[in-house]
C-alpha cells in the first residue's frame, strides 16, 4: 500500500533519506545495498521479537495449572483473542510505515510490544480474574502487526530483482519468532521457572529491540501511502480469493501454532514441559521451509504447488483424525508437525502467486512491458497487507473451532473434521480460478481475431 514517490521530498536530515533508486545500479553498488542491507537486520530482529510476543500466550497458557481457575475453553479464548488483534492491526500498521517513516515506526512498534509483555509480568499469577488474562492477551496482539509494517518497509529498501529474497528472509526472520518464544519457555519450564522468568527474558529484549532500531535504521521520505491503489485493491475479486487462500496456508500456520500446546495438555494429558518438549518444533519447520514453497512456486508454478498443497493437508488432517479417534498420541504428534510443514509451504506458494495474478491481469487489459509490471507491482503490493490481515484471521477460526469442539466433544476432532472440508474447498477454488481451462472456449476465441484475450492463471 505504500510506494515511493517520484516528487523530491524535502530534506528533514538525521536518519532521512531523500533520495533513494535502488533500480540505479549505480547508486545500489556504491551506496543503497549496504543501508537496505542494515535496515532489513534491524527490521529483522523488531519483527522477530513481535512474533514472540504476539504467540507469548501459547507459552503462557502451559504455565496455568489447575490454581488459576481456568477451563480449556477459557484458554482457547485467550489465545483466540491475541490472534483476532493480531489480525485486525496489520491493516494500519500497513499504513504507518508512510505516516511515521520506517524507523519511526520501528521504534514506536518495538517500545509498544512493553505493553502486553508488563501487563502480563505484573498479573500472572493465581487469582487472577479470566477478564485480566484476556485484556492482556489482546495487548499482545499488537506483535502481530509488526509483520505487517516490517515487510513494507523493507519492501521501499531494496530494488525489484532483489525483493524477494529481502522479503522472504524478512518474514522468515519474523516467523522464526514463533518456536523461539516457545523453546525460552520450554527451557524456563525445564529449569523450574514461572512465567515471570520468560516475561523478564523478553523485557530487555524489547528494549535493546527498540534502540538498536533508533540507532541504525533510516526511513525514506519519497515513500507514500497509495490510497488509490488500496482501494482497487479492496475492489478486485482476486484479492478475497487469494484471502480466502491464505487463510488455509498461514491461517493454518498460526493457529495451530497457539493452539498445539494447548491440544497436547487437554485432549492428551499432557504435563507442561511435556507439551513443550514438541510445539516448537511444527513452527519452527513450517517457518524454515516457507522459502522453499516460494522456490517450488518459481519453477512450477504456485497454483500448482499450491494446488497439491492443499491435498496434502488435507491427507495429514485425515491421519490427525484418525491418531485423536485411537487416542495415538505418537501419530497425532507426527501428523499435526506435518501440518505445520505443509502449511509453511503453503505461505510461500499462496504468496508467490499474487504478483503474477495481477501482472496477468495487466496483460489482459492490453498493457505490455513495464506498464504491465509497474500495473501488477502496484495493485499485489496494495493487496498482500489486507491478504496478510484476512489470512491471519483464520488463526482466530481455528482457536474457535478448537474450543467449541472441547465444549462439545471432549476433543479436538471436531475441529480438525472442519479443517479437512475447509482444506477441500481451497483445493476447489484454487483448481477453478487458477487452473482449470475452458479448453473449447479458449479455442473458439483464437478463432475470432477480435476477441479479448482470455485469462490464463495456470503459471501463477
Amino acid at each position: 500500500m505504500t510506494a515511493p514517490s517520484t516528487a523530491p521530498a524535502a530534506s528533514r536530515g538525521g536518519h532521512w533519506i531523500d533520495h533513494w533508486d535502488p533500480e540505479d545500479e549505480t547508486f545500489w553498488n556504491e551506496k543503497g545495498e549496504k543501508i537496505a542491507r542494515r535496515n532489513l537486520f534491524f527490521s529483522v530482529l523488531s519483527e522477530h521479537i513481535g512474533f514472540s510476543i504476539w504467540t507469548l500466550w501459547s507459552v503462557m497458557v502451559l504455565f496455568m495449572g489447575p490454581e488459576y481457575g481456568l477451563t480449556p475453553a477459557d484458554k482457547f479464548t485467550i489465545v483466540s483473542m491475541a490472534t483476532l488483534v493480531g489480525a485486525v492491526v496489520r491493516v494500519p500498521y500497513t499504513f504507518a510505515v508512510a505516516i511515521f517513516g520506517g524507523r519511526n515506526w520501528t521504534i514506536i512498534s518495538a517500545t509498544m510490544l512493553l505493553l502486553p509483555t508488563i501487563a502480563a509480568f505484573t498479573v500472572m499469577e493465581p487469582g487472577t480474574s479470566f477478564t485480566t488474562f484476556l485484556v492482556c492477551a489482546m495487548l499482545a496482539g499488537v506483535g502481530g502487526g509488526n509483520f505487517a509494517s516490517s515487510m513494507t518497509n523493507i519492501n521501499a529498501f531494496f530494488p525489484l530483482r532483489k525483493k524477494g529474497w529481502a522479503l522472504g528472509l524478512n518474514a522468515g526472520g519474523g516467523n522464526i519468532g514463533v518456536p523461539v518464544v516457545q523453546l525460552v519457555g520450554l527451557a524456563v519450564i525445564g529449569a523450574s521457572g514461572g512465567p515471570r522468568v520468560l516475561l523478564g527474558i523478553y523485557i530487555p529484549l524489547i528494549v535493546v529491540a527498540a534502540v538498536l532500531a533508533a540507532f541504525y535504521m533510516d526511513s525514506i521520505s519519497s515513500v507514500k501511502n497509495d490510497t488509490g491503489a488500496a482501494k482497487d485493491a479492496v475492489k478486485e475479486g482476486h484479492t478475497w480469493i487469494m484471502s480466502f487462500l491464505y487463510i488455509g496456508t498461514f491461517g493454518s500456520f498460526i493457529g495451530y501454532s497457539f493452539a498445539f500446546g494447548l491440544v497436547l495438555q487437554t485432549q492428551f494429558g499432557r504435563t507442561p514441559l511435556q507439551a513443550a518438549y514438541v510445539t516448537f518444533i511444527g513452527p519452527l519447520l513450517g517457518s524454515l521451509i516457507r522459502p522453499v514453497g516460494g522456490a517450488l512456486a518459481d519453477r512450477f508454478g504456485g497454483a500448482k504447488i499450491t494446488l497439491w498443497n492443499y491435498v496434502a493437508m488435507a491427507a495429514a488432517t485425515s491421519v490427525i483424525i484418525a491418531a485423536s479417534m485411537q487416542e495415538s498420541l505418537p501419530l497425532f504428534t507426527t501428523a499435526f508437525i506435518a501440518l505445520f510443514v505443509l502449511s509453511g509451504l503453503g505461505n510461500g506458494s499462496t504468496f508467490k502467486m499474487i504478483p503474477g495474478i495481477f501482472h496477468t491481469k495487466a496483460l489482459a487489459k492490453g498493457l505490455t512491458g513495464e506498464e504491465a509490471a509497474a500495473y501488477g507491482r502496484r495493485l499485489s503490493g496494495a493487496s498482500m497487507g489486507l491478504i496478510g490481515a484476512v489470512g491471519a484471521l483464520g488463526g482466530l477460526g481455528i482457536n474457535l473451532a478448537f474450543r467449541q469442539s472441547f465444549l462439545s466433544v471432549g476433543s479436538g476432532t471436531g475441529a480438525f473434521v472442519a479443517f479437512l472440508v475447509f482444506y477441500g474447498a481451497c483445493f476447489v477454488v484454487t483448481w477453478a480460478v487458477y487452473l482449470r481451462r475452458p479448453a473449447a472456449r479458449q479455442e473458439a476465441t483464437a478463432a475470432t481475431s477480435e476477441a479479448k484475450p482470455q485469462l490464463s492463471y495456470a503459471e501463477v
